[in-house]
C-alpha cells in the first residue's frame, strides 16, 4: 500500500525548507550550483528563515533534481511527496502575505 505523506502546516514546511538549505549548504558543490541556478546570494540565504519565497526556492530546487530530492528525503527520513506539500504551503503563505489587505 502506498504511504501518504504526513499532513504538514506552514511551520513544519519552513522547518523542512531550512533542513533543505542545510542540506545544500553541507556540500560546497551543491550550494554553489543552487546559488548559480537560482541567482540567490549570501544575503538572501542569511534571511531565509524569515522569507517564505527564499525557503520555497530551496524546495523548488530540490524538487527539480530527483537525485537530490531522494538523497535529501532519505537523509531526513521524509517522504519525497512531503517536500512538494511543503513547497505548496510556502508558496501559498508567500502569496497570502503579499496580497493587499482590503
Amino acid at each position: 500500500m502506498k504511504q501518504r505523506p504526513p499532513k504538514l502546516d506552514s511551520g513544519r514546511a519552513e522547518e523542512i525548507a531550512i533542513l533543505g538549505l542545510g542540506f545544500l549548504a553541507g556540500d560546497e558543490d551543491r550550494l554553489g550550483r543552487f546559488l548559480a541556478l537560482t541567482g540567490a546570494g549570501p544575503e538572501a540565504l542569511a534571511k531565509a528563515r524569515t522569507e517564505p519565497d527564499v525557503l520555497a526556492s530551496v524546495l523548488e530546487y530540490l524538487l527539480g533534481d530527483e537525485q537530490l530530492l531522494v538523497e535529501f528525503a532519505d537523509q531526513h527520513e521524509l517522504a519525497p511527496a512531503s517536500i512538494q506539500t511543503a513547497w505548496d504551503l510556502l508558496v501559498y503563505a508567500d502569496i497570502t502575505r503579499r496580497r493587499p489587505q482590503t
